[in-house]
């Protein structure tokens, strides 16, 4: 019996021996001393691409309503749904016969004033001509006023000849009263020429008054002409507005109205549109991209490539880039409007239809990349294990792009280190590990 006792003590104790301390579980923060087996191997280079896909619609590059901009009504309706256009085409004819009537009118008052222009210009004419015959008798004038000093010279010559003859008895006093006759007959003939001259130059300043005047109503004339043609510019072009034509070449998407409706101007109470029209040779795809990638969107002239998927048209697909952002983010929805232009010449994407839309936010051309499984989160931090010496040590990294179940490593490891590829979170650091090579896909 002893014996035996002695057996089972010596067996029992090698049993407790044999277990570790701790129930079997190292202590924590110490690393494991079983051998972990992980696939682990050196990071790949590759290029990295990330895409944004969500669903866009197709609408037109531009639609028009088109407005009545006078209350009239309708004439013709020259178009229909579905028609193309080009630029300047007459799509709708409207009627106002009360402008018609008033058309004739100023189209009278302009042959009206126009007349009045040109009695005006022949007054001038003719008040120019009078100051040239004033100047004419001025020099008539003035040539008479000579001849009568002329004369008076004579008979005051005369009449001093005579009166001295008749002084001395040599002549009788007769003929010295005639020559004095002759001689006051010959001062009132000179005062009469000045008087002339200076009437004649009363009559030129006369004319040239009346020439400012004609030349003054001229003038008046021809702004009242200016007048009537601008009220009939004015006018024309009112009614020019009575015919709606296309703003571009496009499609006509809408028709409101019929032959004989009464239509209101857009400011009206009862306004609007008589018919639209839609440019289809570009469209533009619209797009909206979530909050969290909409940092990423870029557009104008070196706008991010896109791809757009037509289910409608069999999956053809459309390459362009984005034109342009709104660059805020919809406060309904918290997403970035994005918008693709593409050309359309031959009418295939038709507004209203739907879209997937992909487009390339960023890319990498030799990238180092890490598999998503190996990556370890704490916090804010972002870690990896890497294989050294046949233990797991573990890295600080900072991961950039991500794409798929890939990310680009940025910092903290490089080409050369051995990674843990799956199930890191799982790795101590310091842990013993077999390092195994992955699968080959």
């Amino acid at each position: 019996m002893s014996s035996s006792f002695a057996l089972f003590g010596l067996v029992a104790a090698s049993a407790l021996l044999l277990i570790p301390s701790g129930c079997g579980k190292p202590a924590a923060g110490e690393p494991s001393a079983v051998v972990e087996r992980v696939t682990a191997g050196k990071l790949p280079r590759k290029a990295l691409k990330l895409y944004t896909a969500q669903a866009g619609r197709i609408e037109a590059f531009e639609e028009t309503p088109l407005h009545a901009k006078l209350p009239a009504y309708v004439k013709n309706v020259l178009v229909d749904i579905g028609d193309p256009v080009v630029k300047d085409q007459a799509l709708v004819e409207l009627s106002i016969p009360e402008m018609e009537d008033e058309l004739e009118q100023k189209e009278a008052l302009v042959a009206q004033a126009e007349a009045e222009v040109r009695l005006a210009k022949a007054a001038v004419g003719a008040a120019t001509a009078a100051v040239a015959t004033a100047k004419s008798k001025v020099s008539q004038a003035e040539a008479g006023v000579i001849r009568a000093d002329g004369e008076y010279d004579r008979w005051k010559a005369e009449s001093d000849r005579i009166t001295e003859l008749a002084a001395d008895g040599s002549l009788t006093q007769k003929k010295a009263d005639e020559t004095a006759s002759q001689l006051r007959a010959a001062e009132a003939a000179r005062t009469e020429a000045a008087a002339a001259v200076d009437a004649a130059k009363a009559a030129i300043e006369q004319s040239e008054r009346n020439v400012d005047k004609a030349i003054a109503d001229q003038g008046a004339a021809e702004a009242r002409v200016r007048v009537a043609k601008a009220n009939l510019a004015h006018l024309k072009t009112m009614i020019g507005y009575t015919t709606i034509k296309a703003p571009y070449d496009g499609v006509v998407s809408a028709r409101l109205v019929d032959t004989g409706d009464f239509v209101q101007p857009a400011s009206g109470a009862g306004a609007r549109p008589l018919i639209k029209v839609a440019q289809t040779k570009k469209v533009r795809i619209f797009v909206e991209v979530p909050e969290e990638e909409a940092a990423l969107v870029d557009g104008g002239e070196k706008g991010d490539p896109a791809s757009v998927e037509v289910q409608a048209l069999g999956g053809r697909q459309f390459d362009a880039n984005v034109t342009r952002t709104s660059w805020t983010l919809s406060s309904t929805n918290h997403a970035l409007r994005a918008e693709i232009d593409i050309d359309n010449p031959q009418g295939a994407l038709r507004p209203g239809m739907y879209a997937e839309v992909t487009i390339l936010l960023d890319q990498r051309s030799d990238a180092l990349v890490l598999p998503v499984a190996a990556l370890v989160r704490e916090g804010r931090e972002t870690y990896c294990f890497c294989v050294e010496s046949g233990k797991s040590q573990r890295r600080r990294i900072e991961v950039g792009l991500r794409s798929g179940d890939v990310l680009e490593v940025v910092s903290g490891i490089g080409d050369g280190d051995t990674v843990v590829l799956d199930r890191a979170e799982y790795l101590k650091p310091g842990q013993p590990v077999e390092a195994l090579a992955p699968e080959k896909k």
